[in-house]
């Protein structure tokens, strides 16, 4: 059985900001795949802004996020740094707040998680 955190820290704006969402989501989605599998996926810092998106029947990744939504949650604080707590809250996305309104990664760590940043 694997453990992993997946923390999506890229923006929004470039090209190689779309590929590493693209490769964040597919890996969330192989280990949701795998029964077996834990995974968290986590949307923190600049990355806050891709749920909106994400959110939109429209984005090319939706159907990718719809397959892992399950697991996914976003960083508090930075979804109001980053403008998109509004749009975050309206989607139903579970908020990270239990580190000074971030994610607790120690506790993911702790939690025997292998953190993956994109």
């Amino acid at each position: 059985m694997a453990k992993a955190a997946i923390v999506v820290l890229a923006d929004t704006e470039s090209h190689a900001d779309h590929g590493r969402v693209a490769n964040a989501l597919e890996a969330a989605k192989e280990f949701a795949e795998n029964p077996a599998d834990e995974v968290e996926l986590i949307f923190d810092g600049a990355g806050t802004q891709w749920v909106p998106l994400l959110e939109d029947e429209d984005h090319d990744y939706h159907e990718l996020y719809q397959a892992v939504r399950d697991d996914t949650a976003v960083c508090n604080y930075c979804s109001g740094a980053f403008g998109v707590n509004d749009a975050v809250a309206d989607s139903g996305v579970t908020l990270l707040d239990e580190y000074d309104g971030h994610p607790s990664v120690r506790s993911l760590v702790d939690d025997g998680y292998e953190v993956i940043t994109f």
